[in-house]
């Protein structure tokens, strides 16, 4: 077996799968130590690279490859697909550009999309670009595999579980079961999830892909992107779509995002547990109604999440009676940040219906937990609760 030509590694080798996730987390994608060099080597700033004679070697242009992307793919790779040696990454400049380039490189004029109807803000955009191009689309809820009804003729099958904002959760196996029966594509969008909460691909799904931005990262300070698969030929047209726009991350924001996975698991472990702690509070709430979060025992997708996730995220959705009282809950928190992103290590929230194009009342919140502590993270929602109360 050939070896990586920047890692060192036989080409295609991935961490020893029997690490826990923190282990891996901190040694993902680190080329073979060499001496007086860093563990990790610092961005690679190029838009060419030395080529004399005939053209060889896997760096000849700044648009096609860099040794700073080469490396985080590998350590992107090596999460999402722990043990696996056949898995190929991508990193796109955002979380649309993956998304973009997964439909667009699979669906031609003629061909089926199947899309969920209460996913990411975004995929409204994306349809109507796909009709325009003559890809018929059909839509369905997350919830209750709502999309298996749909699937018949479809060339591919877009899954975002647990849903933004609603945290809605399907069965992925039971989907790409039915969709592969049928000769359809499936393709997951693990955003909110990520590689340490869930793992697409080892559910079967062809395509994992995420916006790199959010919890991957946790930092709010980079827009990335990326798809993961296991079929070298579904990777090549992916990243041939990466090539042909352009929508390539810079060096830094590569390393920044490789730099910045080192601490995932520990990150996620306080996000998630915070997340849980909120959920547990709002439940005692007589003012809060339909909240979810799949780590509740009480949820609706808890039961299915628990099957296939290891662990449920940081995001949780509720409602406050009215915009009104939204937005002074919004204003009497101390703690939270009123942002539009999400799995960042400082917690974030909004009000989601101020933006237009998700199905929402008025008085929905999505609520990012973040890395403060529990503590003092719950008692900053409670305090602001009941000043948004004591206003009305």
């Amino acid at each position: 077996m050939n070896a990586d030509p920047v890692t060192g590694r036989p080409a295609g080798a991935a961490a020893p799968a029997p690490y826990g996730d923190g282990t891996r987390a901190v040694r993902a994608g680190l080329p073979e130590p060499v001496t007086n060099q860093p563990p990790l080597p610092g961005p690679v700033f190029a838009a060419h690279f030395h080529l004399p004679g005939e053209v060889a070697g896997p760096y000849t242009y700044g648009r096609d490859t860099n040794p700073t992307w080469t490396l985080l793919e590998r350590a992107i790779g090596e999460l999402e697909a722990p043990g696996r040696e056949d898995v190929d990454t991508v990193v796109f400049a955002s979380g649309m550009a993956a998304v973009s380039a997964v439909l667009l490189s699979q669906a031609r004029a003629g061909d089926t999309v199947v899309l969920p109807d209460d996913g990411y803000q975004a995929l409204p955009l994306v349809r109507e670009q796909l009709e325009a191009y003559g890809v018929r689309v059909r839509t369905a809820a997350t919830g209750g595999d709502a999309q298996l009804a749909v699937l018949d003729g479809a060339r591919l099958l877009w899954i975002e579980t647990p849903s933004n904002p609603g945290l809605d959760v399907c069965d992925v196996r039971r989907l790409v079961d039915a969709a592969h029966a049928a000769g359809t594509l499936v393709a997951v969008d693990n955003t909110l999830a990520t590689p340490l909460g869930q793992r697409p691909l080892e559910l079967g799904a062809d395509f994992s892909v995420a916006s790199g931005t959010k919890g991957l990262t946790g930092h709010g300070d980079l827009l990335l992107g990326y798809v993961s698969c296991r079929d070298p030929e579904l990777a090549a047209a992916v990243r041939r779509w990466r090539k042909i726009v352009g929508a390539i991350p810079g060096p830094m924001e590569a390393w920044l995002a490789h730099r910045s996975l080192a601490t995932i698991q520990l990150r996620a472990a306080r996000q998630w547990a915070n997340a849980l702690a909120v959920a547990e509070a709002l439940a005692d709430r007589t003012e809060v109604s339909g909240l979810r979060y799949p780590g509740l025992p009480s949820d609706p997708s808890h039961a299915t999440a628990a099957r296939q996730m290891s662990g449920f995220g940081s995001v949780v959705s509720f409602t406050l009676p009215d915009r009104a009282h939204a937005e002074r809950f919004m204003s009497a928190l101390l703690l939270v940040e009123d942002a539009t992103s999400f799995g960042g290590v400082r917690s974030t929230a909004e009000r989601r219906g101020r933006w237009g194009g998700d199905a929402v009342p008025e008085g929905f919140i999505r609520f990012s937990a973040g890395a403060e502590d529990t503590r003092d993270l719950v008692a900053d929602v409670l305090r602001a609760l009941d000043q948004a109360g004591s206003q009305a």
